[in-house]
């Protein structure tokens, strides 16, 4: 081992030992200098396929000589070098479109299983003063309506019911195929189920009773209505002797079916298009009254059941008698508008099949509509159809003001327009509107509702038991169901199949 006094260190002075940013760079660029005098040694090139990247291939010696720092400075160069030529890559330009590519643009979604006849809701298209130079969608969708859809009587309103249901039968527990007693015991005991050997007693219906119950109260079918539909069965079928292959179960369904039917067919039928007929012959107009609580789409389905009656070639006036209600003059004007783009004077002798009567806000609904009808009969309308504000049953005032313009103007037709999405709450409008139009009548014989409008069908499936509320407690048919948001979406009720989708487990 050296001593330090002998070592090269040991020699250097403090200022020699002192590095610079400067003689750093120097002394490397001199000892690249002398690498390069000192390494004799050729590269060796190598050329592979066409397009392939020349490698150079260092001699062995070549390696053996090179310093730390010269391979670090090497392999910097090399890492530059591909850096560039990945930059070159990158800044080439790229390919052109194909002309495929150019005509393919932007394509819109096409939705499997959806509405062929939907309008591109393209916004994308210059617009002048703020409005497309396309019309609106909402009146785009006015060529849907072709003239003549709903000529003659409404279609009945369609429910999806299993018609291959089969029955619960009242068999015991399965036994096991080895004990041959139990067996049976088992297939005695079913025959004795089956085979009518005795009447029906209110113990041998009190299960089956209970499970249509709650079937009942789980479609919808308010909670007093079920219990009295169920012992108005069980009176029924006391003391019954079953059929032969009968179960209590289907005994109490079929009993039950039949109670719901006889429900849904009230004695008194309501004939829209033969009242309006007999009202032409009397040279008079038919008016019908709207009423119900806020927000169940009574100017809707006015809308509706209007252009229903121009379909039949009647003339109709629209009384804007909701005075309450912000917007509520609007929506009837742009019905009013929409339906005469429809029905328009041209197609039926120059003669304005659709009109609104109105006077503004705030005014007394009970007087709109008594001119409204005067008017009617002095410009040959057909029908009047008189909107009402919407309003709770439990509002004294605002009930008072609908018994005033119902007992004023005696109107042909009072319909109540209901959601079919109530249950327990459908059954508490419809007493206590009934019972506010007695109430604050000024006539010896109250006029109460004569009809039911049945709305948002299409949104409960086969939960239908709004529809038994409302006729069982009022003994009224229900006129028209109102089963999505266009005018086309206006059915009659079907009873048969309303109950079929109503028993449906």
């Amino acid at each position: 081992m050296k001593t330090f006094e002998q070592s090269e260190k040991s020699k250097k002075t403090v200022k020699s030992m002192i590095e610079k940013p400067g003689n750093k760079i120097k002394e490397n660029n001199k000892k690249n200098k002398a690498s390069k005098k000192e390494n004799t040694a050729p590269e060796v090139i190598t050329t592979s396929n066409k397009g392939s990247k020349a490698n150079s291939v260092l001699a062995p010696a070549e390696k053996e000589e090179l310093t730390s720092e010269e391979a670090m400075q090497r392999k910097r160069e090399e890492f530059f070098k591909k850096k560039m030529k990945g930059g070159d890559k990158a800044s080439k330009s790229p390919k052109p479109e194909s002309q495929k590519e150019k005509e393919k643009g932007k394509r819109p979604r096409v939705w499997v299983g959806g509405n062929t006849n939907a309008k591109e809701l393209d916004y994308s298209k210059p617009t002048t003063n703020g409005n497309t130079e396309e019309p609106s969608v909402y009146d785009d969708d006015l060529a849907a309506l072709r003239p003549g859809g709903l000529k003659g009587n409404l279609p009945d309103v369609e429910c999806e019911s299993s018609t291959d249901e089969e029955e619960e039968e009242e068999s015991p527990a399965p036994t096991k195929p080895s004990d041959k007693k139990s067996a049976f015991g088992g297939m005695f005991g079913m025959l004795k189920g089956l085979v009518g050997a005795k009447s029906l007693s209110q113990e041998d219906m009190e299960p089956a009773l209970e499970k249509m119950k709650d079937h009942l109260i789980a479609k919808n079918v308010a909670a007093d209505i079920a219990v009295q539909l169920c012992e108005s069965v069980a009176k029924k079928l006391e003391g019954k002797v079953m059929g032969t292959f009968s179960t209590v179960t289907s005994s109490v369904k079929q009993a039950l079916q039949e109670s719901l039917v006889q429900i849904l067919q009230p004695k008194r039928r309501v004939d829209v298009l033969r009242d309006v007929m007999e009202s032409q012959r009397l040279r008079r107009p038919y008016v019908i009254t709207f009423c119900g609580v806020n927000g169940v789409g009574k100017s809707t389905n006015l809308a509706k059941i209007c252009f229903w009656l121009i379909e039949n070639g009647f003339s109709v006036l629209i009384a804007a008698c909701d005075t309450f209600r912000a917007g509520a003059v609007e929506q009837l004007r742009t019905h009013t508008r929409r339906l005469n783009s429809l029905h328009p004077p041209e197609a039926h002798k120059g003669r304005t099949m659709v009109q609104l009567y109105e006077k503004g806000y705030g005014k007394d609904a009970a007087g709109i509509a008594m001119e409204a009808i005067s008017y009617a009969r002095n410009q040959s309308f057909d029908v009047v159809l008189v909107d009402t504000a919407g309003r709770m049953q439990d509002n004294a005032p605002l009930m008072t003001a609908l018994a005033k313009l119902i007992a004023v103007n005696m109107p042909d037709l009072v319909l109540f327009v209901g959601e079919a999405l109530v249950g327990n709450e459908a059954v508490d409008q419809l007493v206590k509107f009934n019972k506010a139009l007695a109430d604050h009548s000024m006539a010896e014989k109250p006029r109460l509702i004569d009809g039911i409008v049945l709305t948002k069908f299409d949104t409960i499936d086969d939960k239908v038991g709004a529809a038994i509320s409302m006729t069982y407690i009022t003994g009224q048919p229900i006129v028209f169901v109102g089963t999505g948001q266009t005018y086309c979406d206006l059915r009659s009720l079907n009873a048969k199949a309303v109950v079929a989708a109503l028993m449906k487990a």
